[in-house]
């Protein structure tokens, strides 16, 4: 039986504080300097092309995608080397279908450019795809897999095909209608169009790579993936994204900011299909992500915050309204407000204490409408997981407390307490890795409080991708 989940921000008496590719040579994968300092996204993204670049900014907005790509139960089993190697192989016999649908979309955005330059920058990225597929049953077949048996697409795979190749026909989500643009003038943007749609791809596993190499580094060559991280990981690998992002600079010098804004909606398109292609992969083991996976489907997942967003003890908003109560007292007597002086401090006080129970009665009426009358209680028969996101040193009882502690932000004094109890300060992504190390085939239940572990986030979005995924 799975556990149900109390994920709440505050507890009893405390507020709250305010890729495919081969095992042993390199695969172009729909195209064609290792960073050894942790890969974050953003360090990442600055070197993802020149100053000024369309293709860097665009890049440098998709952050919050790379984030929910790097915590995928995927990429997370692939990291931490458990990924089932069925799994893996399901994963790059999909190679063909987006291999041949780059092939294709280059032919037609050759067809498009109207830059001899820019057609013979596709036409050489186009061989290179075509390459690929020449050797690609042997790059399988060195996996594990029987080139001879027919590989089905998935559902995700041909939904990023598809998006491709309807942009390079000159169907464009988020621009002129489907089918409408037929001009020669209008034609000469969609090959701009379809590199922008391409792009994502190839710079996410440029960005994956550079980040699961980081995480394995240690393990020399026990890493069962290893290779394969190496590969995308490259320095050939870099420079095959930066000549895609570069050719899109190149095409999208002459448009106007409202044709970047549809290359700009089409590369996030692109984006959020390559997501959904990795959460796609069927992972036939138990995984830490995303955490509410682990709550029982039959209970409901309560969120709680507290809405003052102090740290203190006892319940601020006493304190804030007995303030207001004097400052609106004292400017009565001085004049500037003759409303509140002709009202004593006295009545005020009532009236907020007439406030403060109706609100209290009503939020609690609002909290047992939203939980079933059995689990408005917590059970002491059942296991229940607790998530604490904490930002000061006023959180740490109950981020140690908590099943799984979080600290969002840096606060000094925090890890200075937290560090002279004993306490570890771990990164939440290399903390994920390890914990799926650690998971068993049987069950997927390794979070404890009172690990004396808690688990720094540089952001909410790295929370929203561990807790519900992408």
């Amino acid at each position: 039986n799975r556990p149900d989940i109390d994920f709440a921000r505050a507890v009893p008496s405390v507020a709250l504080p305010d890729l495919r590719g081969p095992p042993q040579r390199s695969s172009f994968v729909r195209c064609c300097v290792v960073d050894r300092s942790p890969p974050s996204a953003g360090a990442t993204m600055a070197t993802a092309a020149g100053d000024g670049s369309a293709a860097r900014r665009f890049w440098i907005g998709s952050k919050k995608e790379s984030v929910f790509a790097s915590y995928t139960p995927f990429m997370v089993c692939l990291a931490a080397g458990k990924l089932d190697m069925d799994t893996f192989r399901n994963f790059i016999a999909q190679d063909v279908y987006f291999l041949k649908a780059f092939s294709h979309a280059y032919e037609m955005a050759e067809e498009c450019s109207d830059d001899d330059d820019a057609k013979a920058a596709i036409n050489e990225l186009r061989k290179a795809v075509l390459d690929k597929l020449k050797v690609h049953d042997s790059v399988v077949q060195e996996w594990g897999i029987d080139p001879t048996k027919e590989i089905v697409p998935n559902p995700a795979t041909l939904k990023y095909t598809e998006f491709l190749l309807a942009t390079a026909d000159g169907k464009i989500e988020g621009g002129k209608g489907a089918g409408k643009i037929v001009t020669p003038f209008e034609k000469t943007k969609v090959a701009a169009y379809t590199v922008g749609a391409m792009i994502p791809c190839i710079r996410l596993y440029a960005f994956l790579g550079k980040e699961l190499q980081f995480h394995i580094q240690y393990e020399g060559n026990g890493h069962p993936y290893k290779k394969w991280v190496d590969t995308y990981s490259s320095a050939s690998f870099e420079a095959c994204a930066s000549q895609i992002e570069e050719l899109l600079d190149k095409l999208s010098v002459s448009l106007t900011g409202e044709e970047l804004e549809i290359i700009e909606k089409l590369y996030h398109r692109a984006m959020e299909l390559e997501i959904e292609f990795y959460n796609a992969q069927p992972i036939v083991q138990p995984v830490v992500v995303p955490f509410i996976k682990l709550h029982d489907a039959t209970n409901h997942l309560a969120i709680f915050s507290d809405f003052d967003l102090t740290c203190t003890v006892l319940d601020s908003s006493a304190i804030l309204a007995e303030i207001a109560i004097l400052s609106a007292f004292k400017a009565g007597q001085s004049g500037t407000d003759n409303l509140s002086a002709q009202r004593l401090p006295s009545d005020m006080r009532n009236s907020w204490d007439a406030l403060s129970r109706q609100y209290t009665e009503e939020h609690e009426q609002c909290i047992e409408s939203l939980l079933p009358s059995e689990q408005a209680n917590l059970s002491s028969e059942k296991k229940h997981l607790s998530v604490y996101i904490g930002d000061s040193v006023g959180d740490l009882l109950c981020l140690l407390e908590a099943d799984v502690g979080i600290v969002i932000g840096s606060s000094l004094s925090l890890r200075r307490v937290g560090e002279q109890f004993g306490v570890s300060f771990v990164p939440l992504y290399p903390g994920l890795i390890k914990k799926q190390r650690d998971v068993s085939s049987e069950d997927s239940l390794v979070w404890n409080g009172l690990s004396g572990v808690l688990y720094t986030a540089s952001s909410w979005t790295e929370i929203h991708a561990f807790l519900l995924g992408a």
